[in-house]
C-alpha cells in the first residue's frame, strides 16, 4: 500500500514538474492561435480562417527547437499538395479511386524531396482537400496556401518575438530534477556497494532506466533553447551562458547511459560475492559529488573546476581499488567508473585528447 502511495505522489510531482516545464508552450498555443485567426479574417478578409490558427498550433506543437524547419515544412507541404492536386483532378477529374491516385502521388512527391512527417502530412492532407473540395469549393487552393503562410509566420513571431521561453529557465527547470536524480543514483550505488546490498543495486538500475525520459528532455530543452537565443532578438544576450549547457548536454546523456551499464556490473559483483575495497564505494560517492558540482557550475555560469578535481579524485580512487584484492567485475566497475569520468571531463568543456590523457595519468597515480 505504502509503495503505491509513493508511486501515486511521485507521479504527481513528475506531472506538476513536466506542467511547470511546458506551461508557456499552452500559452505561446493560445496566442499563436488567437493572432493567427485574427490576422487571416479581420486583416486579410478571409472569410474561413480555420487552418490559420491550426497552422500557428501545429507550428507550436512541433518538437522544440524544430520550430524553424516545421514552419517551412509546413508551408511546402501544403504548396506541394496543391500542385500535386490540382494538376491530377484536370487530369483524372474527382472521385473515391481519384482521390486515392491523387493522395498517393502527392505523398509519393512529398518523400522524394524527402520530406520528414510534416512535409508528408501537409501535401497528403491538402492533395485530400483539393480532390474532395474542388467542385463545391473551386477556389480553394490560395486561400489555403495564405492561412498555411498566415499561420506559420504567427507561430514562428510568437516563439520567437512576442513570447519567447526564457532560455536558462527552462532549461534548468528540466535539467536540476534529471542532474539530481543522476547525482542521487551514484550515491545509492555506493552506498549499496559498501554494503553489499544486490537488491539495492537492481533497485537504483531500475530507477535509472525510468529516469532515461528526464535526460531526455534536457537534450529537448537545450534545443529548443538554442533555437530561440539564434532567431530571437529578445533573447540573443544569453547565447554565451547558453552554451556550457548545450556543449555538456550531449556528454552528460552519455555518461549516464554508461553509468547505466556499470550500475549492472555492480550488482553482477555483489552477486558472485567479489571482494569491494573501500576505495571503490569511495570512487562512486566522488563521482556523484562531481555531478552536483558540475550543476552549480552551470547554474552560476562558472568554469567548472571543482567537478574536473573530483571527477579525477574518483578516477585515482578506482585505480588504488584496482590495485587491491579486487575481483573480474569489480575490474570492469573501475573500467566503466574510468569511462564515465571521461564523459564528465567532455561535459566540463575538456577536449577529448586532453579528458583522455587526464583520466590515464589520475588512474595510475598513487
Amino acid at each position: 500500500m505504502r509503495d503505491a502511495v509513493d508511486r501515486v505522489r511521485d507521479a504527481g510531482r513528475s506531472s506538476r514538474r513536466r506542467l511547470g516545464t511546458y506551461f508557456i508552450v499552452a500559452v505561446q498555443a493560445g496566442l499563436a492561435a488567437t493572432l493567427a485567426w485574427t490576422v487571416a479574417r479581420e486583416v486579410l478578409g478571409n472569410p474561413d480562417p480555420t487552418f490559420a490558427p491550426a497552422a500557428a498550433v501545429s507550428v507550436i506543437a512541433a518538437s522544440l527547437g524544430n520550430r524553424t524547419r516545421r514552419t517551412v515544412e509546413l508551408v511546402v507541404g501544403v504548396v506541394l499538395g496543391i500542385v500535386v492536386g490540382d494538376l491530377l483532378v484536370h487530369l483524372f477529374g474527382t472521385g473515391p479511386w481519384q482521390t486515392g491516385v491523387i493522395v498517393f502521388l502527392a505523398v509519393s512527391a512529398a518523400v522524394l524531396v524527402r520530406g520528414t512527417g510534416a512535409l508528408v502530412t501537409q501535401a497528403g492532407g491538402t492533395a485530400v482537400l483539393v480532390a474532395t473540395l474542388t467542385p463545391v469549393s473551386p477556389d480553394l487552393e490560395l486561400p489555403r496556401t495564405v492561412n498555411a503562410l498566415v499561420g506559420g509566420v504567427v507561430g514562428l513571431l510568437v516563439v520567437l518575438v512576442i513570447a519567447p521561453l526564457n532560455p536558462l529557465r527552462a532549461v534548468r527547470r528540466v535539467a536540476d530534477p534529471a542532474l539530481d536524480t543522476f547525482a542521487g543514483e551514484m550515491t545509492a550505488s555506493a552506498e549499496a556497494l559498501a554494503q553489499a546490498d544486490v537488491r539495492a543495486a537492481d533497485e537504483v538500475l531500475a530507477r535509472m532506466r525510468a529516469a532515461e525520459t528526464e535526460l531526455d528532455q534536457i537534450d529537448e530543452m537545450v534545443g529548443a533553447a538554442d533555437e530561440v537565443v539564434r532567431f530571437s532578438p529578445v533573447r540573443w544576450r544569453r547565447r554565451r551562458a547558453l552554451a556550457a549547457y548545450r556543449h555538456g548536454a550531449e556528454h552528460l546523456d552519455r555518461a549516464f547511459r554508461n553509468s547505466r551499464g556499470m550500475v549492472r556490473r555492480i550488482g553482477t559483483a555483489l552477486r558472485d560475492r567479489e571482494p569491494v575495497p573501500p576505495h571503490l564505494p569511495a570512487a562512486l560517492e566522488h563521482f556523484s559529488e562531481a555531478i552536483r558540482l558540475l550543476h552549480r557550475a552551470f547554474l552560476a555560469a562558472e568554469e567548472p573546476v571543482a567537478a574536473r578535481e573530483r571527477v579525477l579524485r574518483a578516477v585515482r580512487d578506482a585505480g588504488e581499488a584496482c590495485r587491491q584484492d579486487i575481483g573480474f567485475s569489480g575490474t570492469i566497475v573501475v573500467s566503466q567508473l574510468r569511462t564515465v569520468a571521461n564523459d564528465l571531463l567532455r561535459a566540463t568543456g575538456v577536449p577529448a585528447d586532453e579528458a583522455r590523457r587526464q583520466v590515464r595519468r589520475a588512474a595510475a597515480a598513487r
